[in-house]
């Protein structure tokens, strides 16, 4: 079993929510493990436009401006 950040309780909710109606063990640890990639994508691009801008404190300013970037490369925009 593999160690996760994210809860599969958590990942089962996100895919019930979606209609799913029944979610299987391994379903949610994907969705955990992809999730847990792109967040830590985000977070990285988030710190950097934290230190360009001379702070050391991530803004939720930077996380919306790292998800917008990380968005517009995946749709290719």
């Amino acid at each position: 079993m593999m160690s996760e950040e994210l809860s599969l309780a958590a990942m089962y909710r996100i895919l019930r929510k979606s209609g799913g109606e029944r979610v299987s063990e391994e379903a949610a640890e994907e969705l955990s493990r992809i999730l847990e990639e792109i967040g830590v994508r985000i977070a990285r691009d988030a710190a950097q436009l934290a230190v360009f801008a001379k702070r050391k404190t991530i803004r939720a300013e930077d996380v919306r401006m790292a998800a917008k970037r990380y968005m517009a490369q995946v749709s290719g925009t």
